[in-house]
């Protein structure tokens, strides 16, 4: 099976090996490729809702993969018990809705090895989570994909440590994707500073009482943004 970018990504970050639990599955497409490519042993399609899953279902026995691949109704990991899965994928929605999957999953934080999460939105949440409740993202890359820009991340049960002057870029940004100097992050940075740079020019011009907060917000946001551009610049 062949994937797209986006998800060819988020497969490459599962160990090889794994029994993978996939989350919000949709269409089923990552556990039938890691299984068909050897990359897992096994695999559990799961999903909240029952359309999704069934044709998750067709595309398994169209693959042959029945044996090996499982289909299960489940409002996130509510319904895998420890042991069933080492490897567990969250990908292809907000990141709101994957800290609330995260906490309704507390049980199985200590049995699960790996966890690769791709968020869609709110990155910077995610990753202050992740650090406050001692999970680690050993690894991240982002790619673009029709326009739109992705983060992966591989995530083990670990304190991730950072500097207090690099919190917030983390946070914001990745220290992994800032660290490697990632080429896709630095054209979304140049992106993001044209749009801000834009926004602030309409609010500014407005004139009204209303603007003031969110320009103080936005400057902020432009802040942050040349610093991190600028940590992207600096040679080791």
């Amino acid at each position: 099976m062949k994937l797209s970018k986006r998800l060819g990504m988020i497969a490459s970050f599962v160990p090889g090996g794994s029994r993978v639990a996939d989350i919000g599955t949709d269409h089923g497409y990552i556990p039938i490729h890691l299984v068909q490519e050897g990359i897992a042993k096994s695999a559990i399609a799961m999903d909240v809702r029952k359309g999704p899953l069934l044709r998750a279902q067709t595309h398994i026995k169209e693959a042959g993969l029945t044996d090996l691949v499982e289909v299960r109704l489940s409002d996130g990991l509510l319904k895998l018990e420890k042991n069933q899965a080492d490897c567990v994928v969250i990908a292809g929605m907000g990141g709101e809705l994957i800290i609330h999957i995260l906490e309704e999953g507390r049980h199985l934080w200590d049995s699960i090895t790996y966890w690769v999460l791709s968020p869609h939105s709110e990155l910077y949440k995610v990753r202050k989570f992740l650090a406050e409740h001692e999970f680690s993202i050993g690894r991240e890359t982002m790619i673009k994909e029709d326009g739109k820009y992705y983060s992966v991340m591989g995530v083990t049960r670990d304190s991730m440590v950072l500097e207090d002057r690099d919190q917030e870029l983390g946070y914001r940004y990745g220290k992994h994707l800032l660290d490697s100097k990632n080429p896709v992050l630095k054209e979304f940075l140049q992106k993001e500073q044209i749009q801000i740079g834009e926004i602030l020019k309409g609010l500014q011009s407005s004139g009204t009482k209303n603007a003031e907060s969110r320009i103080e917000e936005l400057e902020l946001e432009l802040k942050w943004n040349k610093e991190a551009q600028d940590a992207m610049q600096q040679t080791d």
